[in-house]
């Protein structure tokens, strides 16, 4: 599965991991995220990320 990173702050998403700690799953898609699902560090939309490159 591909890494997202936050284009404003830098975060990755990593889907290995998931974003335990807003209930997120390890394991889970990207594109399987809620859609109100925000960076946990600058609060950014899922708009705003992109694929890791």
């Amino acid at each position: 599965m591909e890494r997202y990173v936050c284009e404003p702050c830098g975060y990755v998403y990593d889907p290995e991991v998931g974003d335990p700690d807003n209930g997120i799953e390890p394991g889970t898609a990207f594109a399987d995220l809620p859609e109100d699902w925000v960076c946990p560090i600058c609060g950014m939309g899922k708009d705003v990320f992109a694929v890791e490159e």
